[in-house]
């Protein structure tokens, strides 16, 4: 028959995640989630899917032809969120314009982008994040960092490194130089994809004094600890990159205070792939793998786009990439307790049935035999099922 040689695929990019996978992600989550309420942030939920002009009024326009759209019935053109922090910007801007600042979420959930499925990232993939909205302060940013820390550190990684730029560092440098929109546009794009021989190729081609072409160059190459600062102050010569790493310096000494300053690096050739930043971004990174495991930074103008302008500051972690760094890492997998398995003897149903509610009423992961077996049976039933094993005799 037809049906006996079906395929049962999913669709390109998703992904099943089996019992023993979806505990761990589930705990995981759960665990991230008591991190962020201890920090004082609330959860919030929005929805999967979103009006598409909502999702582009700021930066989002840029990863448009990476959205998952749709119509609905009237024709408009709605789309799956491909990020947590411009849905949590229109409810703050409009459900919850009112509460008193700052202003403190965090959300759970998945987000879908179509690109490239790769290791740690399908086009559905789940973050985890949190958003501190009416700060404009060097110690929200160094919050936001300091928690971003502690989550990687909550989901039992012991091997990892957030790095540390500024944007308008980057815009300072590029504005000191004459150059057009077109060409600082085209040298971004490179320092986000970190093409280091395109970033030269393209400023070898510029009629730019030779200076000028050193500085640019080093842009992705100025990475280190707050010596590499003072390098930077000597190539600052507009107000504008000057103020970004005072900025930085003031972020920094924060974070000595958080006790997590050892964890973090500055890398001055960081460009979020949004187009939303406006001050400090970063990216987190563990040895051994191949992409980022969280990221985020200030983006002062987004909440401008829905009306109701607003400094803010947040980050997202990916969580398989967690998954994937603690396992690489050598890190237990963190799954609620081993359960219990209840097994009778014949004509004991009844009093099972009433051990496996006693049980359940600890707090216990209980599964109740569906027949009588004898205590051999009981007994690799829970050994298949990595359980614990109760015998009602």
């Amino acid at each position: 028959m037809e049906n006996e040689n079906m395929v049962l695929e999913i669709p390109y990019g998703t992904r099943d995640f089996l019992p023993r996978e979806a505990a761990e992600k589930r705990a995981l989550e759960t665990r991230l989630a008591r991190l962020f309420g201890g920090w004082g942030y609330d959860e919030i939920v929005t929805p999967t899917i979103e009006y598409l002009d909502n999702l582009t009024l700021s930066g989002g326009s840029v990863l448009e032809p990476h959205m998952f759209k749709l119509f609905d019935r009237t024709n408009r053109t709605l789309a799956l969120r491909h990020e947590m922090t411009t849905p949590l910007a229109r409810v703050a801007s409009s459900r919850l314009k009112d509460e008193p600042l700052p202003l403190k979420l965090f959300a759970v959930g998945p987000v879908f982008r179509y690109e490239q499925s790769q290791t740690g990232r399908q086009c559905e993939f789940y973050q985890a994040g949190v958003e501190l909205m009416g700060s404009p302060s060097p110690a929200a940013d160094a919050e936001v960092l300091a928690l971003c820390v502690e989550t990687l550190r909550a989901a039992g990684l012991k091997d990892f490194r957030l790095y540390l730029g500024q944007v308008e560092f980057i815009n300072g440098i590029m504005e000191q130089y004459p150059l057009t929109e077109a060409q600082q546009a085209e040298l971004r794009s490179y320092l986000e994809k970190r093409n280091l021989v395109a970033l030269e190729k393209a400023v070898d081609a510029m009629q730019i004094p030779v200076p000028a072409k050193q500085a640019l160059k080093k842009l992705p190459l100025l990475s280190g600890g707050e010596e590499m600062l003072e390098q930077a102050y000597g190539m600052a010569l507009s107000e504008k990159s000057r103020r970004a790493l005072d900025n930085l310096s003031a972020i920094y000494r924060l974070l000595k205070a958080y006790g997590v300053a050892d964890a973090v690096q500055f890398d001055l050739g960081i460009i979020r792939d949004f187009g939303y930043y406006t001050g400090m971004v970063f990216e987190g990174y563990a040895p051994g793998l191949g992409f980022s495991l969280c990221g985020g930074g200030r983006y002062d103008h987004l909440l401008s786009s829905f009306g109701n302008p607003c400094p803010a500051t947040g980050f997202a972690v990916g969580i398989e990439r967690l998954l994937l760094a603690r396992a690489a890492q050598g890190g237990a997998a963190q799954t609620a307790a081993t359960g219990v398995y209840v097994g009778y003897a014949a004509g004991r149903d009844a009093s099972a049935i009433e051990k496996a509610l006693a049980l359940r009423a600890e707090g216990r992961q209980v599964e109740l035999a569906m027949r009588p077996q004898s205590e051999q049976e009981a007994k690799r039933s829970a050994d298949a099922r990595q359980a614990a094993v109760v015998y009602v005799a």
